[in-house]
């Protein structure tokens, strides 16, 4: 589905004033190989820095490789695509607009029919549980509602690829350990290939197919870890897997120790 080949980014630094050529470069990511199969969740895990939001926005096509190529289906990434969506940390609702009006946006701007994406943003509102909010505004929901509506925008179009940068990171325990349950039942109906970044071991092992596990400087993929509890996802508790503990501290083990 989504294959890395050999992709490198950089970012200048320390550039003396009216001089951009002088620039030194920063290595955000540093060759990096690999790929996503069609239908999977993958987690970016690292600390911060070591290049894992660099890398979801490369394959968003928000930014631009500097080496190497990324392809979609077998199609380069040279820009954003329809087909995909992306979730951030914070909420990014427009706070003059309810529930329905920012889920039905995406649509409002391809010139989907009034009815037509009304009725589509109402199935996706119900979808994430917020029913019977759908006339209320961001300012009168919660933290947690509010990724809600992020999520039910995220997925109007319909999209092949999910791209999440931290989305519940901003969240108490309680709310963000909710939403976990929450995305996966959503994610499980919709066959989406999802790419997550978190630097949270926990977060990573009770979502992931896979987890690629970053070095810290410059940006590698160290490892990429096949998830022993993946199969406690839907309808379990992927924290009571008699493995869990064993995968945490082996993830652990990797972030503190150097290659």
């Amino acid at each position: 589905m989504v294959v890395y080949d050999g992709v490198s980014k950089f970012f200048p630094v320390r550039a003396r004033p009216g001089r951009e050529d002088s620039a030194e470069l920063m290595v955000a990511l540093d060759r990096i190989n690999a790929s996503v199969r069609k239908g999977e969740l993958i987690t970016l895990l690292g600390p911060s820095g070591c290049g894992k939001t660099t890398l979801l926005r490369l394959t968003a096509g928000l930014i631009v490789a500097d080496e190497g190529r990324i392809t979609i289906a077998g199609t380069p990434v040279t820009g954003p695509r329809k087909d995909a969506c992306m979730v951030f940390q914070n909420f990014g609702l427009l706070p003059w607009r309810t529930v329905m009006g920012n889920v039905e946006f995406p649509l409002e701007i391809d010139g989907m029919g009034a009815a037509e994406r009304r009725d589509r943003a109402r199935d996706f509102i119900e979808l994430v549980g917020l029913g019977a909010f759908a006339e209320h505004f961001p300012h009168e929901l919660s933290g947690g509602m509010q990724q809600r509506v992020g999520i039910a925008r995220a997925l109007m179009r319909k999209p092949i690829l999910i791209f999440m940068d931290e989305p519940f990171g901003a969240l108490d325990a309680q709310t963000r350990e909710q939403l976990q349950e929450d995305f996966l039942a959503i994610w499980s109906r919709t066959g989406a290939t999802v790419v997550f970044v978190t630097h949270s071991i926990d977060e990573a092992l009770i979502l992931s197919d896979r987890i690629f596990v970053f070095e810290t400087a410059p940006g590698r993929i160290r490892t990429v870890v096949e998830s022993q509890v993946a199969a406690e996802r839907l309808g379990g508790d992927v924290r009571a897997h008699p493995d869990f503990g064993k995968c945490r501290a082996e993830l652990r083990e990797m972030l503190r120790s150097e290659p």
